[in-house]
Parts: structure tokens; C-alpha cells; sequence
């Protein structure tokens, strides 16, 4: 009962103020024009400078594994493989990026640290499986949204330039690459800064979930029932069905198990959603997933962290 109870305290408010981001444009309170200049602003301030308050002070060489961090590379980067190719299920190609994004894609940084705290009262091993997989997480997503939609008829240089220059300009991945460069100097951010640094990183989740909110189309969701549902399944059920047991069989237990669960299944990141809408696609498939998996999140977190104790594996 305390992990539902739980999962709900951590998930809910993450739906709820997204419902409310719809409300508030039901209402006329938050414009179309409105919604559209907080998904810039997420996109190009908040969150970059969120995840480089959230990576500037952690003490890599104190906690490193070697082992553990390929582990999270490569099951995120094999679960984009896995995303790609069920995406091709889809007869229309506009709505692939977006899946594949929405499928693989965690909340790591804003509900994993989270989760992790609340199990076990501190997150050592939150920043090595942020290390293993958030940076890819960007930089697939990049790729995917720029070479997989409804214009793409296939790699060519044109749009492979145009791919490389996203990932080089991309204000998300500048923040994980300055947050990761700072941390390794091992100086101490001065408290000035460190208190503005949080001040705007903390605008990132609502801003974002309230854009999302606003721009929430449920007509268009009913369309793309589909693609929706899919990476819903894919995303809390299905990568960690795949490689929770591999990871048991490396010897992961405890924290480090949790922190890999919750990089598999937990709900779609809101990045997602505000990445997407700034690379030119219109967002219905990101936002119904990322609206689908918070809610259901609830349930099935809290199911594998029961069967993962009762099997006394944390």
C-alpha cells in the first residue's frame, strides 16, 4: 500500500497539473500563442539549465561503474533499435518519430531521483544511470525526430547535416555536456548561482506540463490510438520485461536495479513532448503518450517494485 500511495504522490500531480494546462485553454487563460512561447522557453532555458543543476555537483569518480553505465547505455540504445523497427507497423510515417521518442524516452531526471530517494534515502546511482542513458536519450531523439517523419523518403546528406547540426546546437544536450563538464572539475558552485540555477530549472516540469496541457488535442489523440498505445505498452511494460532480467543476471540489486527500472519503465519525459514540437512535429502522438504512461504509471512502477521484493531482489 506505501508504494501506491507512493507512485501516486510522484505521478498524479504530474497528470493533473497537465489537466490543468487543458482546463486553463479551455478557459482562454493560457493562449495558443501562450503555450507555444513556454515550449520555446522550456525547450531552449529551463530544461537544459534544470539538468545541469541536477549534474554540476555529483561526485562521478566517488560512485563510477563501468559495468552498470554500459549496461544503461546499451539497453537504451538497443530499446531504440526495438522502437525503430516496431514503428514501421505504422502506415503513416509522420507519426514514427514521435513513437519511437515516446516509447524509449524516461522521465529519468525529473521521477527518478525521486523514486530512488524515497526506497532507499539517497540516489548514488541516479547519476550513473543518467550518465548511461540520458545523454543518448537526447541524442537519438534528435535523430529520429529530424530523419523519421511524414516529409523523410530516406537518409541523404542534406538531411543527415541537418541532423548533426541539431545534436551539436540542441540546448538540451548542452546542458547535460556543461552539467557533466562542471562536475567533473570538482569545484563548488557558488550558493548565488546554485540558487538560481534551481530557481529556473525548477520551471522546466510545470511550465511544460502546462504547455503540454494546453496543447492537448483529444481528437487528434483518438486518431492515433494506435502509435499511442503502443509505445505506452512498450514503454512501461515492455523494455522492462526485456532487460530487468538481464539485469539481475549481471548482478544489479537494490539501488541500482531500482534506478534501472526506473529508466525503463517509468512514464515518457515531457521533454519528449517539447523536443518534438520544436522540430517541427505537431506533438499529438509525444503528449498522448507521455498523458497515458503518467497515469498508468501509477500501477505498473508500483507492481515492479513489488515483484522485484518479493523476489528479494531490493
Amino acid at each position: 500500500m506505501s508504494n501506491l500511495i507512493f507512485s501516486m504522490n510522484a505521478t498524479l500531480p504530474i497528470f493533473l497539473v497537465m489537466m490543468l494546462g487543458y482546463f486553463f485553454r479551455k478557459k482562454d487563460i493560457i493562449g495558443e500563442a501562450f503555450a507555444s512561447r513556454m515550449n520555446t522557453f522550456v525547450f531552449r532555458i529551463a530544461l537544459p539549465v534544470s539538468l545541469f543543476g541536477q549534474l554540476d555537483s555529483v561526485d562521478f569518480f566517488k560512485v563510477w561503474d563501468t559495468e552498470y553505465v554500459l549496461f544503461c547505455f546499451l539497453a537504451t540504445l538497443v530499446s531504440v533499435g526495438i522502437g525503430i523497427l516496431v514503428s514501421f507497423v505504422f502506415r503513416d510515417r509522420e507519426v514514427r518519430g514521435e513513437f519511437v521518442q515516446g516509447s524509449y524516452r524516461s522521465s529519468a531526471s525529473l521521477l527518478g531521483m525521486a523514486y530512488i530517494e524515497n526506497i532507499y534515502g539517497k540516489a548514488t546511482m541516479g547519476p550513473l544511470m543518467m550518465l548511461g542513458c540520458v545523454p543518448l536519450y537526447n541524442v537519438m531523439a534528435v535523430l529520429v525526430l529530424s530523419l523519421m517523419g511524414g516529409s523523410t523518403k530516406g537518409l541523404d546528406r542534406k538531411q543527415l547535416r541537418h541532423a548533426l547540426k541539431g545534436i551539436v546546437t540542441n540546448p538540451i544536450i548542452w546542458g547535460i555536456v556543461l552539467g557533466f563538464a562542471w562536475a567533473l572539475t570538482g569545484l563548488k558552485m557558488p550558493v548565488m548561482f546554485q540558487t538560481t540555477i534551481e530557481y529556473i530549472g525548477r520551471l522546466a516540469s510545470p511550465m511544460g506540463l502546462l504547455a503540454m496541457g494546453a496543447s492537448l488535442n483529444f481528437g487528434s489523440i483518438r486518431g492515433r490510438l494506435a502509435p499511442i498505445l503502443t509505445g505506452s505498452l512498450l514503454k512501461l511494460i515492455g523494455f522492462a520485461a526485456l532487460f530487468l532480467p538481464v539485469a539481475i543476471w549481471l548482478g544489479f540489486r537494490t539501488e541500482k536495479l531500482i534506478a534501472a527500472l526506473i529508466m525503463l519503465g517509468s512514464a515518457s519525459t515531457v521533454a519528449g513532448y517539447v523536443m518534438a514540437k520544436n522540430m517541427g512535429h505537431d506533438g499529438v502522438v509525444s503528449s498522448g503518450i507521455v498523458m497515458i504512461t503518467t497515469l498508468c504509471s501509477v500501477f505498473t512502477l508500483t507492481f515492479w517494485i513489488w515483484l522485484l521484493r518479493s523476489m528479494g531482489f531490493v
